[in-house]
């Protein structure tokens, strides 16, 4: 992997300026079972409002270690500057960290600096990049959970993130993938693999969260079948500058319906 750039409290891959700007836009994670909101990820935009990818393929190999720490300051800094009492979702490039240690110093910095709980950060492990070493992954999990981070592999179920992972790896959380998640409501194979991974996450005490739930028909499927945390455009978009809307009302509708579907099926 090369080495660590980090010299005496600075780091020559990490610091200066990109050549590009971009913003974060949240979007919620939310809890059935608790008819809340549990988390918000942040997800990259241009700042007006273009697609993740319009900034992401500017970022070279050059800038890669740059980005990866921008998007986590830029992350911390507008998620307390909103205000948000949820736990926040951060997406990190596993290449991107020579040594955990050294390369989280950004993230300790800023978030002392905006008063941010540590253990209100959630790093997810992005499909988007071939893992090269697999046990550089694992180092890094494991020493983000002792310094009270929490982990989650994104996109389960597809692309990079197959099952095989967790042979090595032990996140917190399991983001199940949109193509896994779509049409579950009448899809009897898709139901068998949701309720396999549900059955997987449990045995491994993993969180399950559902993404890209799209309907109120799979968001209360997926409920009725254990996975309550769930993120999708069923509940929100994604929102820049804004936390977007309050789900409370929709969330208790959900979670009565759930529960009434689960006290009919009994009998």
């Amino acid at each position: 992997m090369g080495h660590c750039a980090w010299v005496e409290g600075s780091c020559k891959r990490c610091e200066g300026d990109l050549p590009f700007e971009f913003t974060m836009a949240f979007q919620p994670i939310v809890d059935v079972s608790l008819a809340r909101v549990t988390t918000h990820e942040a997800l990259v935009r241009g700042i007006n409002g273009e697609s993740a990818w319009s900034v992401i393929s500017q970022v070279t190999d050059d800038l890669m270690y740059r980005f990866d720490q921008a998007c986590r300051v830029k992350a911390i800094e507008m998620a307390s500057a909103l205000n948000m009492q949820t736990d926040l979702s951060i997406n990190f490039l596993p290449n991107a960290v020579y040594e955990p240690e050294a390369c989280i110093q950004a993230t300790l910095e800023v978030s002392q600096r905006v008063g941010w709980p540590m253990e209100r950060l959630v790093f997810e492990i992005t499909e988007t990049e071939r893992v090269r070493d697999r046990q550089h992954l694992r180092n890094i999990i494991e020493a983000y959970r002792e310094m009270g981070f929490k982990t989650a592999l994104d996109d389960f179920g597809n692309g990079y993130a197959n099952l095989d992972l967790l042979t090595d790896l032990t996140p917190d959380k399991l983001k199940i993938d949109r193509e896994l998640v779509m049409n579950c409501d009448h899809d009897s194979r898709r139901q068998a693999l949701l309720n396999s991974i549900f059955l997987l996450a449990k045995e491994l005490n993993m969180t399950l969260i559902a993404e890209g739930v799209e309907t109120h028909a799979e968001a209360l499927w997926l409920a009725r079948t254990g996975i309550v945390r769930q993120q999708g455009f069923f509940y929100a978009k994604p929102a820049i500058n804004c936390l977007g809307p309050d789900l409370t009302s929709r969330l208790l509708d959900l979670r009565e319906e759930v529960c009434v579907g689960l006290e009919t099926s009994i009998y």
